[in-house]
């Protein structure tokens, strides 16, 4: 399917016209019909000779519910623009043209409806001045159609023109990411919360979890059933119109402007960076505007940075992403001051002076199309999921560009790591001058230093740093055996366990030496000794040593048994076995008998 959304003056025939298309009434409301005026939006559908199902949003013409006609033409990616052609070219006309302008729609058809009451060269002098209006537009080239929806002539040449002109519209992606602008919601009796909207990309499916986004909040919901053109599918894919029947939502919570996207892909913002496309500069515009994208119609202030760059704050969070369309209208004229494209959806804040320049200055040098270095670089460190969130990467983006490093799922300007890398191996170094026994930077303070946005981050920082991480620290590589003057006490130590290794040094013996606890514990990280409980300090080798000989004896065996085949005191004997055990080399079996294990 494809969706076409109609655009032109009050009274120039844009829902009479449709209904001569599709055979449907398109005004859903009988004060509607009543008055001969559309006031909000109508939907119908067709077939076209080529076989192309088309289903039409019909919008307002008049003024007063311009507000209406933008959530119509909003989602839609191509217009059928009509002007009357007995009374030519009005002023709704150029509101409806700027907001085509403004969307940055491309594809469309020019009608010239009510040409039973044109004469000819009426009908040429209105298509002269309507191409004229359009010429900076994307319907600049659009195929032109004179019609009669009241005797049919030229209502075949439009289906056709139509059909050329859907046939070049860029097909949309159906594994991409849904946001489904809301544009109505009601009640159906038995099925419950039913609401609408222009599917642009992705697919939908029954039974699929969304995220509501609306004015009161962000909500899960579920969809129950769905329709296209008031028939039921499993699925439908875009451009579709589609009524989506939710649970776990009443209709009164839904409303005009809210949007149904898939959960965690999308980025919701107040702020944004934007980049004048159309209308009138910045400098200009009144600071208080009303922001039109999609369905949704939010009050907002402007800041500008000259005439064409702004920072934006909606008044209330939106799901947007980089390159979104904006229609920025005057709330006291009524009227479309210019369209605006997004160039950053997560714009920094702005607290010290001279910021908002220096941002300024980097919004005004993004590509339109995409700055993923610039916003990393902005930020220093940025997860993947977040640039995909942004709009900046799509799903099969997988490769960062030159100057970026990829850490784990985070994407950090390339600047950003090497001082991460050298900031940290400078403390690492100063702390092991300053104090060679201390087993490293521990990795609380080295977070603390980098000041990391995600403590995974800090593991792939080591390694490049050329750093060692082990036991909860951060240390320069082999330094865990350098002990210093302590060395020499250590290798006394050695010494005497290697002629006796069950005979533990006192602890005056130890303390003679300058063996202390802090002492200890970097000769036991270095691997030089094992300690126990109740300051008894033995080899590494002496469990296994300890093990040979207590296996040689009749089990279970007692704790005084074990003591004196070790040729050792109570004092050592106990903590070596409580050791041996604490490592399943053998079972205590009660107070007072052990086992080896085998």
């Amino acid at each position: 399917m494809q969706v076409v959304a109609t655009a032109g003056h009050v009274d120039s025939g844009k829902s009479t016209l449709v209904r001569a298309l599709t055979g449907m009434e398109p005004d859903r409301w009988e004060e509607e019909r009543r008055r001969g005026l559309t006031i909000d939006l109508g939907y119908a559908w067709t077939r076209l000779p080529s076989g192309q199902e088309v289903a039409f949003v019909d919008v307002p013409g008049h003024e007063r519910f311009l507000g209406n006609m933008l959530a119509g033409i909003g989602p839609a990616p191509v217009v059928c623009f009509v002007v009357a052609a007995d009374e030519g070219w009005q002023a709704q006309s150029s509101d409806h043209r700027d907001a085509v302008a403004a969307l940055g729609i491309e594809h469309g058809v020019l009608v010239l409806s009510r040409a039973d009451r044109a004469s000819g060269q009426q009908v040429a002098d209105v298509l002269s001045q309507a191409r004229s209006e359009l010429a900076r537009t994307g319907l600049r080239d659009a195929p032109a159609v004179a019609v009669s929806a009241v005797d049919g002539t030229g209502l075949d040449d439009l289906r056709a023109a139509l059909d050329g002109v859907l046939t070049r519209v860029p097909s949309p992606t159906t594994l991409g990411r849904v946001r489904l602008w809301v544009d109505r919601s009601f009640t159906i009796t038995g099925s419950g919360t039913v609401v609408t909207g222009t599917l642009g990309a992705g697919s939908v499916a029954q039974g699929d979890r969304l995220q509501l986004l609306g004015q009161s909040g962000s909500r899960p919901v579920v969809v129950r059933g769905l329709q296209s053109r008031d028939t039921a599918y499993t699925s439908v894919g875009p451009v579709s119109r589609v009524a989506l029947n939710l649970r776990d939502v009443a209709a009164s919570e839904v409303r005009r402007g809210d949007a149904l996207v898939t959960p965690d892909a999308w980025h919701t913002t107040g702020v944004v960076g934007i980049q004048r496309t159309t209308g009138t500069p910045y400098t200009d515009v009144p600071e208080q505007l009303m922001v039109h994208v999609g369905t949704a119609s939010v009050p907002a202030r402007l800041r500008p940075f000259g005439a064409d760059y702004a920072r934006l704050v909606l008044r209330r969070h939106l799901p947007l992403a980089l390159a979104d369309r904006l229609v920025l209208r005057d709330p006291s004229s009524r009227s479309v001051l210019g369209g605006a494209r997004i160039l950053d959806a997560d714009p920094p804040s702005l607290r010290r002076r001279g910021e908002g320049v220096q941002w300024a200055e980097r919004l005004a040098a993004m590509d339109p199309t995409g700055d993923v270095l610039g916003h990393v670089s902005a930020r220093g460190a940025v997860q993947v999921q977040h640039l995909r969130r942004l709009g900046l990467l799509s799903e099969q983006d997988a490769k960062a560009p030159s100057g970026v490093r990829v850490l784990g799922d985070w994407w950090v300007h390339a600047p950003v790591v090497e001082a991460w890398q050298h900031r940290l191996r400078a403390a690492v170094q100063d702390l092991h001058e300053r104090d060679p026994l201390a087993p490293g930077l521990s990795m609380g303070a080295a977070r603390n230093l980098l000041e990391l946005p995600d403590e995974r981050l800090l593991a792939p920082v080591v390694r490049g740093a050329g750093l060692e991480q082990d036991g909860g620290h951060v240390r320069l590589p082999g330094s865990d055996g350098e002990l210093g003057a302590v060395g020499t006490a250590v290798a006394e130590v050695e010494r005497r366990l290697a002629a006796n290794p069950f005979q533990a040094p006192e602890a005056d013996e130890l303390a003679a030496l300058g063996l202390g606890a802090r002492e200890l514990a970097a000769a036991e990280r270095a691997g030089r000794v094992l300690r126990l409980r109740d300051g008894v300090v033995l080899l590494p080798s002496a469990p296994a040593l300890a093990m040979r000989t207590l296996a040689r004896l009749e089990q279970p065996f007692t704790t005084s048994q074990a003591r004196q085949a070790l040729g050792t005191t109570r004092r050592i004997a106990v903590p070596l076995l409580e050791h041996l055990d604490s490592r399943g080399w053998t079972q205590r079996l009660d107070a007072g008998h052990r086992q080896v294990v085998r």
